[in-house]
Formats: structure tokens, C-alpha cells, sequence
């Protein structure tokens, strides 16, 4: 996968956190996915599914005209997205989950693909921590409908 921008924001802390929620989306830059790392994910997954690795057959009788990412590979974008979009000065971060996911399009191999974080709501969590709720939405290059809406929820310690 292609894509190495720094990131778009900096924030010091928890009350710079609660100033977006209600603000616009914060954008990722654009992000290839390639057939490579396609691949390497079947490989790490064991999902080795024809649709996804076999760029010829799937041409051949796949309904997408060629290879396309797992729905799993697209959200497991999406922390690498935000920690490319939002810099955060904290002494740790963890994923804590999801509440909702729709993969509502396919990914097909070469789409370049990118994020608008939305921060839907702020919680304040045990050991100077917040719990984000982010509503993600991944989008592909030159299509009207995105590719996976989710709602991601992260836990920061200041």
C-alpha cells in the first residue's frame, strides 16, 4: 500500500479532542491498495477467497471485472488512516472497538482509498483517559458511494 503523509493535525490533549466533536471530518490523505498487500493479507488472515487473489480468474468471473480487498483488509485501514491524519501528543492509545460496520461498495485492487474522521462523542475513561467515538467513512477515489461506514471507538490516555 502506497501513501506517506504526515499527519494533518496535532492535538495536546483530551479538551482538544472535545473541540471536534460536531466539527467536520478530518481527511486522511489517499492510500493505494495494490495487489501486493491484498496478498500479504490473505496470507495474515487465511482468507484466500479467489474474488481477492486470483487477479485472472477473478477477471474472468468475478461481478467486479477483477481482483478486490477483503472488507476486512479496508477496515483494517482504519487506524493506520487516523494515526496518518490526527497526531496526538499522549502517552498511549488503544483501539477499543466498533459499534457499526457496512462495507457498502467494493474495493477494487489499485483504488485509492481515503478516511473522513468525524468525532461523534468524547467520554472521560478511568487513569486520565477519554473514549472517542469516531464515524468513519472510507472513501474510493472517483466513486459517488463509499466503501465502508463504521463507527470506531478509540481510547486516549494524557
Amino acid at each position: 500500500m502506497t501513501g506517506n503523509a504526515a499527519p494533518a493535525a496535532t492535538f495536546g490533549g483530551a479538551a482538544a479532542l472535545h473541540a471536534l466533536v460536531g466539527a467536520e471530518p478530518l481527511v486522511s490523505e489517499w492510500l493505494t491498495v495494490d495487489q501486493a498487500s491484498v496478498d500479504r493479507f490473505a496470507e495474515a488472515t487465511g482468507d484466500h477467497q479467489w474474488i481477492h487473489v486470483d487477479p485472472e480468474r477473478a477477471r474472468r468471473e468475478s461481478p467486479f471485472g477483477g481482483p478486490i480487498a477483503h472488507g476486512f483488509l479496508t477496515l483494517s485501514l482504519i487506524p493506520a488512516l487516523l494515526n496518518k491524519t490526527v497526531a496526538l501528543e499522549q502517552r498511549m492509545g488503544v483501539n477499543y472497538g466498533l459499534n457499526r460496520v457496512r462495507f457498502t461498495s467494493p474495493v477494487p485492487v489499485g483504488s485509492r482509498l481515503r478516511a473522513r474522521f468525524a468525532v461523534e462523542s468524547i467520554a472521560e475513561v478511568d487513569n486520565n483517559g477519554v473514549q472517542v467515538i469516531w464515524t468513519v467513512t472510507l472513501e474510493r477515489q472517483g466513486n459517488e458511494r463509499p466503501v465502508c461506514v463504521a463507527e470506531f471507538i478509540t481510547r486516549h490516555y494524557f
